[in-house]
């Protein structure tokens, strides 16, 4: 069977913040930096980093001990040199070299619906937070026919991409340790928080 393949951003790197899509993330960076619960010194994962907006402006908020992974290297890049003093790598949003137990926060923001291993994805943020950590995830929240319409679409592409509602998420995630803490919504993006037990 043919692997299915994802969107790159790596050539729109320089130019991601100002350009299209760093302007429609806008309301999910707003959910995130609002929502997220911060502790000084806390250390928190940014799953999906992209150019290090999101760490960048909860770091801004608070002094947090932050991270951030994702497989696009240009991307990288310029988080890089947007967040100096944080520890940026290049690796898979299911298989990452940091210690069990260790953060206290993991954060996905316009990230999730482009994981191609969900499940992995899921059984990693098990894995890497406390007893009680916190999982924040902000993806778009779709009426269902265009939902379903754009996963016929993805899937006749065989471009990996599923758009999950509030009820899927929860109910996804329990089966991995975690329960629902709260969920909001704004127009067509949504923020679940979930804990792990």
């Amino acid at each position: 069977m043919e692997k299915e393949k994802d969107f790159k951003f790596d050539k729109r790197a320089e130019y991601y913040d100002e350009g299209f899509e760093g302007k429609t993330s806008e309301k999910f960076y707003a959910l995130v930096t609002e929502n997220v619960s911060l502790t000084e010194g806390m250390k928190l994962l940014d799953v999906g980093c992209g150019t290090g907006t999101i760490l960048k402006r909860l770091s801004g908020k608070c002094a947090i001990n932050g991270f951030g992974i994702d497989v696009e290297e240009k991307m990288l890049e310029v988080a890089r040199k947007k967040c100096p003093e944080m520890q940026i790598i290049n690796c898979s949003c299911d298989n990452t070299p940091f210690e069990s137990d260790s953060f206290d926060a993991i954060v996905a923001c316009m990230a999730f619906h482009h994981f191609p291993n969900k499940e992995g994805f899921a059984k990693e943020c098990a894995r890497l937070l406390k007893k009680g950590g916190k999982l924040y995830i902000a993806d778009p929240k779709l009426p269902f026919i265009i939902r379903n319409f754009l996963h016929e679409i993805l899937k006749l592409l065989k471009i990996c991409g599923r758009f999950f509602t509030e009820k899927e998420f929860i109910t996804f995630f329990s089966g991995y340790g975690f329960t629902r803490v709260f969920s909001k919504s704004d127009c067509y993006a949504q923020i679940i928080c979930l804990e792990i037990l």
